[in-house]
């Protein structure tokens, strides 16, 4: 296909796709794929593709491998197909799959403006909460990380994940933010706990994405540092290095900052290589695990609200459908 052919000529918006319409090397950029098997033992290939207009359901009923092991989330394909509508919802049956090349798309279709956030006011915000930790080295420790020349330009602008949650420009920000807030709730409910911790759990549990993930404007990638180590083992390497800048900082306590770092994910087959084995690891592992689910589910359904449906499209991750009125002030 030549560069005049598609980029050029203007794509039409994906909510204006009609029942029967072919698609003709068609450029979308895979936002999710997922390999299934029907009731009858044919397998299929879900997709979710789309451009800056929306998203829209695609299936591949036929060389299913073979298709798949041609592209992965994130890429740009060119689609030959055809519209579909089922069970009052459009969808693509796929016939032809490509990985498209730089020049058979224009990158302004696939361009997603970024989440409005206020990244500084966010990072002033944290800076005023890690004030209030009473603990002198989880403090100094929580700000000579923040405060970093190579940390801070960083995490103003990283993401908290590739694709899940949080998945934008200022997400990391964002989501330790949020998890910030919950720990003063927790902690002041559950008396027990020690809330510094919780803090600096909330903070340097995805600290380590600042180098594990790259960030431009189309998508987001991971960093070669990030494939190698990971951002748990680039966390506990921070760790180290502030902490031995710290006299006199306690030996018991930078473990249980590494504890916490490593069991965050929760189960061993989340990726932890430790399970939380206190109170506060077990609480900073949960908290991370609602709040990245929160944002996750909440963005699922703004988007599908778009189709103006009353429920959305069976969300693969989850393994249900979610009901899209907004309930909030409903009855009141």
């Amino acid at each position: 296909m030549s560069l005049d052919s598609n980029t050029e000529k203007a794509l039409t918006p994906i909510r204006s796709l009609n029942d029967k319409d072919n698609m003709n090397d068609r450029p979308f950029l895979v936002k999710d794929k997922v390999k299934g098997m029907g009731k009858n033992g044919r397998a299929f290939l879900s997709l979710l593709i789309g451009d800056k207009t929306g998203h829209i359901d695609a299936r591949v009923w036929d060389r299913v491998d073979e298709i798949s092991e041609a592209f992965e989330i994130g890429d740009i394909i060119l689609v030959k197909g055809q519209v579909q509508v089922y069970l009052s919802r459009k969808q693509i049956i796929i016939h032809k799959v490509e990985k498209a090349q730089a020049e058979q798309f224009n990158k302004e279709d696939f361009t997603i403006e970024d989440k409005k956030i206020d990244a500084h006011a966010l990072y002033s915000e944290l800076i005023q909460m890690v004030n209030q930790i009473e603990s002198a080295p989880i403090r100094q420790l929580i700000l000579d990380s923040l405060q970093d020349e190579e940390i801070k330009p960083l995490i103003l602008k990283a993401p908290a994940a590739k694709t899940i949650h949080h998945a934008h420009r200022g997400g990391l920000l964002e989501h330790v933010v949020s998890i910030c807030k919950l720990m003063k709730m927790i902690s002041s409910h559950y008396a027990f706990l020690n809330q510094d911790l919780l803090m600096f759990g909330a903070i340097f549990h995805d600290l380590g994405k600042v180098w594990e993930l790259d960030i431009q404007k189309e998508q987001i990638q991971y960093s070669h540092k990030g494939r190698l180590l990971g951002h748990m083992q680039l966390a506990c390497e921070l760790i180290d290095k502030k902490a031995q800048r710290i006299l006199g900082f306690p030996e018991d306590l930078r473990e249980i900052m590494k504890h916490i770092v490593l069991s965050h994910h929760g189960k061993l087959e989340y990726g932890s290589p430790v399970r939380p084995y206190f109170m506060e690891a077990f609480m900073v592992a949960m908290i991370d695990d609602l709040d990245s689910k929160v944002d996750t589910i909440q963005g699922f359904i703004e988007s599908e609200r778009q189709t103006g449906e009353s429920w959305s499209r069976y969300n693969e991750n989850f393994e249900r459908y979610f009901f899209l009125e907004n309930l909030k002030g409903r009855w009141t």
